[in-house]
């Protein structure tokens, strides 16, 4: 199952980010799920970032969430990524991200928070060593 939903369109709570950002989300075998996020990930759409990854957490043993195509990822976003791992920790899931995109690996080495994160090269790597 594959949904794909530009963010915060005819969203009445906050501002419009649809150009911005959009996320897809696809469920594959043995309850894993891969959120693909297109886009910047900043103060505007970090909070929707939670939001998709927060409702993913509860319903799956393995979220991947493919960043492969983010164009920028600033601190609110890595915010959002450390606090998603949070949860997932606590519902006994797993988080694993796959960067792909040197805007990403940047951040997350900028900050030394590579290295809490579990990573894989890409997303068919990520689903394998489920």
């Amino acid at each position: 199952m594959s949904s794909e939903t530009p963010t915060g369109v005819g969203d009445e709570h906050g501002p419009d980010v649809g150009e911005v950002v959009r996320f897809e989300v696809v469920e594959h075998a043995g309850g894993a799920v891969v959120v693909h996020v297109h886009g910047e990930i900043d103060t505007m759409t970090a909070p929707v970032l939670t939001e998709r990854l927060t409702d993913q957490i509860a319903a799956t043993s393995l979220l991947v969430v493919d960043l492969s195509q983010v164009t920028f990822l600033g601190s609110a976003g890595l915010a959002a990524l450390v606090e998603a791992k949070e949860k997932a920790e606590g519902a006994d899931s797993r988080l694993r991200l796959v960067c792909g995109s040197h805007a990403v690996t940047r951040a997350l080495e900028a900050t030394s928070l590579l290295s809490l994160f579990d990573v894989a090269d890409g997303v068919p790597e990520a689903l394998r060593t489920a």
